[in-house]
């Protein structure tokens, strides 16, 4: 079951959650990859709501939005349910240190994928609030941009990011 929600009210839950770790998700070649992110921005772009993702070009889930132009975003809802946050914080440690070239991290921790509204990315109903975005514009980090501190401790090795802008295109809790 789906509930659809509004976004902005929703925007504090999710910029709360984001730097706690959410799982960007992604679908290519039949094979479903989900990554933890911690780097992100909601907001109004071009008079579309957008969620802003950061993925680094060295990671798995970089060539999959480029085959595709598709993600969703899926956020823990917190209840204080110590069973929950214990699984959540699993699976989020999972998908923060393992590479879908690796393993099937899906399979490997259980989750359950429910297809997706209007994209062909699955949410995952252990994360249930979601967001599916189309990919509307890509952007390249120039880092020579950044200070010096910035660079020194995001970028000294592994690779840049690429900014994918995406259009919500569906937003809802599962149920």
């Amino acid at each position: 079951m789906r509930e659809a929600i509004d976004v902005n009210e929703y925007a504090p839950t999710i910029l709360r959650e984001l730097p706690k770790g959410v799982l960007l998700t992604t679908k290519a070649d039949g094979k479903v990859n989900t990554m933890t992110i911690g780097w992100g921005a909601l907001g109004i772009e071009w008079s579309t709501s957008v969620f802003i993702a950061y993925v680094r070009d060295s990671r798995h889930t970089h060539g999959l939005i480029e085959k595709t132009g598709e993600f969703t975003v899926n956020v823990p809802l917190r209840t204080g349910d110590a069973d929950y946050d214990k699984r959540v914080k699993a699976i989020l440690a999972t998908c923060g240190t393992k590479s879908g070239r690796d393993m099937d991290k899906v399979a490997e921790l259980g989750l359950t994928l429910v297809e997706g509204e209007k994209v062909d990315v699955p949410a995952i109903k252990e994360l249930p609030l979601t967001l599916e975005c189309r990919v509307i514009y890509k952007r390249e980090q120039n880092v020579s941009l950044l200070p010096e501190a910035l660079r020194e401790k995001y970028y000294a090795a592994d690779g840049l990011h690429s900014e994918y802008y995406g259009e919500i295109v569906s937003a809802y809790l599962l149920g």
